[in-house]
């Protein structure tokens, strides 16, 4: 077993610049919510909600702890493995949920570029960060990168997502409007 926690240490500016863009973008996603507040209600709107808003910040929140947790001043090589490990299964049973959300709710029929960016990459970052935490356990420095690729890949995906969020927000609205623009 690897237990050499120096490893941690090199990666620190990384994971703070990292953590706090998705600290940032968690904001940025309120004010798209908001927005879509004011929109008229669509049908099924909230399993829609659960479906497609809710697992952007769940990524970007899974980011800022990634961060925080590979931040924090170990001691030893448990804590931050065992965090990993933790993290990927809850994202992992939380994109198969995911994953039924969208199958059911009937506001948006998905496609497959939304099973792409919402269930698949999504649910292997998250198995890939269970690997990340079994690697820690011999080879710390391939860990340490695999979980700095799974907060950048969190990070994009959620940053797609939002993005999707606001164009079809704009769409769906310039729609309602009958084409016009305001």
């Amino acid at each position: 077993m690897n237990t050499d926690i120096t490893a941690l240490a090199g990666w620190g500016n990384f994971f703070v610049i990292v953590g706090s863009s998705a600290g940032a973008l968690i904001g940025l996603q309120f004010v798209v919510i908001t927005l879509m507040a004011e929109m008229p209600n669509l049908r099924d709107a909230e399993r829609a909600s659960s479906a497609f808003a809710t697992p952007t910040i769940v990524h970007f929140g899974s980011v800022l702890l990634l961060s925080a947790v590979l931040s924090a001043p170990w001691q030893v090589i448990t804590g931050p493995v065992i965090s990993l490990a933790v993290l990927g299964l809850a994202g992992m049973l939380y994109v198969v949920i995911v994953a039924q959300r969208m199958r059911v709710q009937t506001a948006y029929s998905p496609v497959f570029e939304d099973w792409v960016f919402y269930a698949l990459l999504p649910f292997a970052a998250y198995t890939t960060l269970i690997g990340s935490a079994q690697a820690a356990l011999w080879h710390l420095a391939a860990a340490l990168f695999a979980a700095g690729a799974v907060a950048l890949l969190l990070l994009f995906i959620g940053i797609h997502n939002a993005w999707d969020a606001v164009t079809y927000l704009l769409i769906s609205k310039r729609s309602l409007n009958g084409g016009q623009r305001h």
